[in-house]
């Protein structure tokens, strides 16, 4: 049985790609509580990865296994995701997989089918955690606007909104629900890049995909999204939460106190005394610079990664797992239903 360090946890990252580097990031952050290594397909990615992210890299999964690693995180490419877990379930490691857990029916079963047999899989959904909308789930779950009816979402894509409308509606994820959708490509302005600014005017058709989703219990969800809102400066993103005592409205909780006057409340980004070890100097800047647009950014997803592996600490000890694997699952078939691969 693999068991845990005492303070500082090791994972091997399997993976070379953008969002691998989170993973390395978190480890360069917090050297005191984190240790890693890439595990890549070629020596030539080994070299770049180490070279740009100071972690070290290699081809062998037996040098990944001499590391010693307590979990491994799969942060392949979306298809392959569900096989490379599959394999290191197979070596007995615990496993952490980039979102989503599956990108196929037949994918979700055979992870679903490890779970019912023990295996540990954890899906990395790290919105939740972002610390602005922790802090909005915190106002829901303190009934402090009622009993949640319904969701605006034009926020996240496709898993990770439906994680975010269970989380925020109360939804057990095995509750039926059905989808109308419709996508259609818009035009607009491109204006932001992972490279940086688009200056030059170009205009491009995005995809947007408004849907909405009924659920057995009588609560809705209207999602609305354009992968575009991620990086633009042309188009904002949105969350309404309404319950039937107030809402959450982006930054804000308007809602009835127990005298039924209306009060409100600005959401600021509060770290949990659990995740105080976390803080870093760029998360007290981007929490004292806040503004009333809801744009979680790259600190805090760093931060919401960072907690969640911190969590996996306590699950290897035999404590809650940070993200259930039966929620991971309906979220990915959530995003095979709103896409009409199911």
């Amino acid at each position: 049985m693999i068991q845990p360090a005492d303070t500082v946890l090791s994972y091997v990252i399997v993976g070379s790609g953008y969002r691998s580097q989170y993973f390395a990031r978190v480890a360069k952050t917090y050297p005191d509580r984190f240790l890693a290594i890439f595990l890549c397909r070629t020596q030539s990615k080994a070299d770049l990865i180490a070279a740009q992210t100071g972690i070290p890299a290699t081809v062998s999964v037996e040098d990944c296994l001499r590391f010693g690693p307590d979990f491994a995180v799969i942060a392949v490419d979306r298809g392959h995701v569900a096989d490379v877990a599959e394999e290191w379930v197979l070596r007995g490691y615990p496993v952490v997989t980039e979102t989503p857990v599956g990108a196929s029916s037949e994918q979700l079963e055979r992870i679903r089918a490890w779970g019912e047999r023990g295996a540990r899989i954890v899906c990395c959904e790290q919105y939740p955690r972002q610390p602005i909308l922790a802090a909005g789930l915190r106002q829901l779950a303190l009934g402090t606007i009622g009993k949640p009816t319904s969701v605006y979402i034009s926020l996240l894509h496709d898993y990770h909104a439906a994680g975010l409308i269970r989380q925020a509606l109360r939804i057990p994820p095995e509750e039926p629900y059905t989808i109308r959708a419709l996508t259609q490509p818009e035009p607009v302005a491109e204006t932001d890049s992972r490279g940086g600014a688009i200056l030059d005017g170009r205009r491009t058709q995005a995809e947007r995909c408004t849907a909405l989703i009924s659920f057995a219990s009588g609560k809705q969800a209207v999602y609305d999204f354009s992968p575009i809102q991620y990086r633009s400066y042309v188009r904002s993103r949105h969350l309404t939460v309404r319950g039937d005592r107030g809402e959450w409205s982006d930054t804000q909780i308007l809602y009835l106190d127990r005298d039924n006057r209306p009060q409100r409340i600005a959401l600021t980004a509060e770290i949990p005394e659990k995740y105080r070890c976390l803080d870093t100097q760029a998360l007290r800047d981007r929490r004292r610079n806040w503004s009333a647009e809801l744009a979680p950014d790259t600190v805090q997803d760093e931060f919401a990664i960072a907690s969640l592996l911190l969590d996996m600490g306590e699950y290897l000890r035999g404590g809650p797992s940070p993200y259930p694997l039966d929620e991971a699952i309906a979220d990915a078939e959530f995003w095979l239903r709103l896409s009409g691969m199911e």
